[in-house]
């Protein structure tokens, strides 16, 4: 290993001091460190920055995020093209994507170089917004995608279709497609089923819809959701991850499939998914 990049959340308070450290610890073991340039400069260590433009892939051998799942959630996108594992270290409440705490980052650190890790591969969900044949928007998602009314609109109708076949319309609140990374987060809160990792799956769940059909469906992860917005207000959004919104209008579509970008992660061996289950069990 010779090169590490830090992607801190600022928002956090420890984040300078374990920046530090990391950088610290690295320099003693001669590995290089790189922080995303507005980063760096944010906690202090403008000499660190570096443009992500000018990172090539395979230029990284290891990622170090600081925050919690949503901060991983943002820095695994945004760095994507480096094609490189990800330790994510929680600074919050428990997370299913961060690994280690604080107390236990060094020594994870160390079991990096020493190459005693397993790799736990996630694939992200594409989605393109398309009014008639034209491609308005394109997102990558790790978690979820979500075609939802907003605050003060009534409640919208959303056609919905796998791989063309017509499944129903949904009267609701909004429809949730999660990949098995994203059926922890929101789909599970709608009453969605909790999906192991490892499968190759997606999971489709409405929003407090307004019929019997209103269980949530699991389809394989090569097939294509799509979504047609039916609400005459203008006031109806896709959300991606919770970070990225577009607005829509009737007549819309929401295109949802796996796609071929996959996120790989460090874990410790012996790292269980259920394991982290019983601990957010315990947490709530």
């Amino acid at each position: 290993m010779k090169r590490l990049l830090i992607w801190p959340n600022t928002d956090k308070d420890q984040v300078r001091g374990l920046t530090g450290r990391i950088s610290k610890w690295a320099t003693d073991h001669g590995i290089d460190t790189i922080i995303p340039t507005a980063l760096a400069e944010a906690v202090g260590y403008p000499d660190l920055g570096q443009d992500l433009d000018h990172v090539p892939e395979g230029s990284v051998d290891g990622i170090i995020v600081l925050g919690g799942d949503g901060t991983l959630l943002h820095a695994a996108k945004a760095l994507a093209h480096l094609n490189c594992p990800i330790l994510g270290v929680n600074l919050g409440h428990l997370g299913f994507l961060t690994e280690v705490e604080v107390p236990d980052l060094l020594p994870a650190l160390t079991a990096m170089v020493n190459n005693q890790y397993d790799i736990d591969q996630r694939h992200l969900l594409t989605a393109r917004v398309m009014r008639g044949h034209r491609e308005l928007a394109h997102f990558e998602a790790m978690n979820d995608v979500v075609v939802t009314k907003g605050p003060f609109a009534r409640l919208i109708n959303l056609e919905t279709f796998v791989d063309d076949a017509y499944v129903t319309t949904y009267p609701a609140d909004g429809l949730i497609v999660a990949s098995p990374t994203g059926s922890t987060a929101y789909s599970l809160s709608a009453g969605g089923p909790i999906l192991s990792p490892a499968l190759s799956v997606m999971v489709v769940t409405p929003i407090c819809p307004h019929s019997f059909f209103d269980r949530s469906i699991v389809i394989n992860g090569d097939q294509q959701v799509k979504i047609r917005v039916r609400a005459m207000h203008r006031d109806t959004l896709v959300t991606v991850d919770g970070q990225e919104t577009y607005p829509l209008v009737d007549g819309d579509e929401v295109l949802v499939e796996t796609s071929p970008t996959t996120i790989r992660l460090f874990r410790r061996p012996g790292w269980s998914f259920f394991q982290v289950l019983r601990g957010w069990r315990k947490g709530h």
